[in-house]
């Protein structure tokens, strides 16, 4: 079944008020961001789910979003707040992702990919040619991140922009994924009305929302709840 992440939660009330919905992963937002959170506010939030998953209930895994952390900054983050996932939406090299693996043993890794105007050209051209080109880039992570995300590019947080990109884009980075053995995940401007959609032409292995699901810049329930029904009853 379709994973579904709902990106940049701030407080754990909102947290505690959507725990019972079959939501497999929560984002929490480490770089700059109209919805930023401190490690501090991290931990609560984390805390939160970690209590709920003790008492016996199923729960969502926790993501750290970060771009092009420094090694300080990202131990200091995960010390104060533990969380399950790291994903990595800057330029970070396979040498970088390889050191954060070798370092934090319990931590996933996740590899965004920004789909800018440019590279949507590339991989919607012919598809050996999108093929190689992705394969260029992305072969030097495989065995070292443990899934790929795409979202739109934003020139000045580099994703989470509330747009779409160009989803015949994806098929060749659905390849590849299979090809790399790890699941492909899809962001940007995804909200209940239209995610029906992306799954029915493009299948990815999981969708991550964030605007999406808000009201005046504010995670708004009733839209979660939507959302998580659309994919998790989607056929």
């Amino acid at each position: 079944m379709t994973t579904v992440k709902i990106c940049g939660l701030k407080d754990s009330e909102m947290v505690k008020s959507i725990l019972h919905l079959p939501i497999d992963y929560i984002g929490l937002m480490f770089a700059k961001s109209k919805r930023q959170v401190t490690p501090a506010q991290a931990s609560d939030m984390i805390r939160v789910i970690k209590d709920y998953r003790e008492a016996g209930n199923s729960a969502p895994l926790t993501v750290g979003v970060l771009v092009n952390p420094t090694r300080e900054e990202l131990t200091a983050i995960i010390a104060e707040a533990p969380i399950d996932i790291l994903q990595l939406h800057g330029q970070e090299t396979p040498e970088e992702c390889r050191w954060i693996r070798e370092t934090f043993p319990g931590v996933k890794l996740w590899k965004v990919v920004s789909v800018s105007q440019a590279n949507q050209g590339d991989a919607a051209g012919s598809s050996e040619s999108a093929r190689q080109s992705i394969a260029a880039v992305l072969n030097p992570y495989i065995g070292i991140v443990d899934a790929l995300l795409l979202d739109t590019f934003d020139p000045v947080y580099g994703g989470g922009s509330g747009k779409t990109f160009s989803w015949e884009t994806i098929p060749p980075y659905r390849e590849w994924c299979r090809h790399a053995g790890i699941p492909l995940l899809v962001a940007g401007g995804l909200q209940p009305d239209n995610v029906g959609e992306l799954l029915g032409a493009y299948a990815p292995d999981g969708v991550d929302v964030s605007s999406g699901v808000e009201t005046d810049g504010v995670k708004d329930r009733n839209k979660i709840i939507s959302f998580v029904e659309r994919v998790k009853h989607h056929v």
